[in-house]
């Protein structure tokens, strides 16, 4: 995953920003509200959208921000009764779980052979019953939806809005504004785009940006930049005219400030020109590995054109008995964490390599030569393959059983009894 920068690390440990609490008057952390403001003013701008909520804590999160402002608007016009999603296969799996989870029930749309939405499919879908479309772009395929003005255009005629998960957004910031494609409501993980940390259980940070159409309807609470340069805090007892239509809180309070600083630091640091180049080594990158590996490992979509921010593989090509998981477990031994496997579904055995911008040419050739080594392993039907990882700490364990039934709580183990 990205790198996080050193400076990002030490802007947000500064005292006003690493101390504040959320419960302190407004008078007295104005300085960390005007963080999250700018932050605000830039992913608004970055994106050439309407408004932003800085609330949600994380992209799924967020997602389910965008829903309800979509179903807000919709009852707000007397129109209630649009309940279906349209979500492409080739979407992220959260969209769906997302739509289902606000109460609206979730159709597919099929991808052409290129792995892009099929346009025609989209359309025939639309009618009446239709709240919008939840669409990846760039889609879990590592491709950009050429056609995502069109689709935007024909949702909108239809009634409906767009959706777009911006959990790539990393591959096209500088380069494109989603705002500009059509698009209503998008989340963008800071952590992936704005180099804050990620996963290990939080905080996250998954800012909405929103259209015209949308706005009126983002969550509270939300900063205001006053005439006189103070900033205020928009709450429920200080919404009054100018926000009527929230739909309510997704949290309790702001945001996390913590990602927030760091974020505003690597914006600020880059600059425009230096975002843009984020975008283009991150594509980069993933081509460079693509196109060294799409001789060794079956590559479902090189055909389609230029990838985006990932490269996609299958295990089409391993010998018979031989699967992802191998590949994966192999690379352990090699001294590399797997890169997504199995994911996304509409591609057998996959293997998803995002290297992001942040990787050097010869990082990236060490980690192509591994990846080489291993899957020509499989190929050949190298049995030692099937054991692997032999070099960790832990050989390999059973992954679907732990899924299936994970031991969450510690109990002590029975002791053994002598027989009487």
């Amino acid at each position: 995953m990205k790198h996080n920068p050193r400076l990002n690390e030490r802007m947000a440990r500064l005292p006003g920003f690493a101390d504040v609490h959320p419960l302190q008057p407004v008078d007295t952390v104005q300085g960390a509200l005007g963080v999250i403001n700018e932050l605000a003013f830039w992913l608004i701008e970055l994106t050439g959208m309407y408004g932003v909520a800085m609330s949600p804590k994380a992209g799924a999160h967020g997602e389910l921000c965008g829903i309800l402002c979509i179903k807000a608007a919709l009852e707000k016009r007397g129109e209630g009764h649009r309940k279906v999603i349209l979500c492409p296969t080739s979407a992220h799996g959260t969209n769906p779980a997302t739509a289902a989870f606000a109460g609206f029930t979730v159709e597919d749309i099929p991808a052409t052979a290129e792995g892009r939405v099929d346009l025609e499919a989209l359309k025939a879908r639309l009618g009446p019953d239709v709240a919008g479309v939840m669409i990846t772009n760039p889609n879990t395929c590592g491709l950009f939806e050429r056609d995502m003005k069109a689709i935007s255009d024909a949702v909108h005629a239809a009634g409906g809005y767009v959706y777009c998960d911006g959990a790539n957004f990393n591959a096209i910031v500088g380069r494109v504004r989603p705002g500009d494609l059509g698009v209503d409501a998008m989340h963008i993980n800071l952590h992936k785009t704005f180099s804050t940390p990620h996963g290990g259980g939080g905080p996250g940070s998954g800012p909405v940006v929103l259209s015209e159409a949308l706005a009126p309807f983002g969550p509270l609470p939300f900063t205001a930049r006053m005439a006189d340069g103070h900033i205020q805090l928009i709450e429920e007892e200080t919404a009054g005219d100018d926000h009527p239509d929230t739909f309510g809180r997704m949290t309790a309070f702001h945001g996390q400030m913590g990602m927030f600083t760091r974020a505003l630091t690597y914006i600020l640091s880059h600059g425009a020109d230096g975002l843009k180049q984020v975008a283009e080594d991150a594509v980069l990158n993933a081509n460079y590995v693509l196109r060294s590996l799409e001789g060794v490992l079956d590559a479902p979509f090189a055909a389609s054109g230029p990838c985006m921010h990932e490269a996609l593989f299958s295990d089409k090509s391993l010998a018979e008995g031989f699967s992802t998981l191998d590949v994966a477990k192999g690379l352990i031994d090699e001294g590399y964490h797997p890169m997504t496997v199995y994911f996304p579904l509409v591609v057998h055995g996959a293997m998803l390599v995002e290297p992001t911008e942040t990787e050097s040419k010869a990082a990236l050739d060490q980690f192509i030569g591994a990846l080489r080594s291993v899957a020509e392993r499989a190929k050949a039907g190298d049995a030692s393959l099937k054991s692997a990882p032999h070099f960790a700490p832990r050989r390999r364990l059973d992954e679907t059983l732990a899924a299936r039934k994970p031991v969450l709580v510690w109990k002590d183990p029975e002791l053994a009894k002598a027989a009487e």
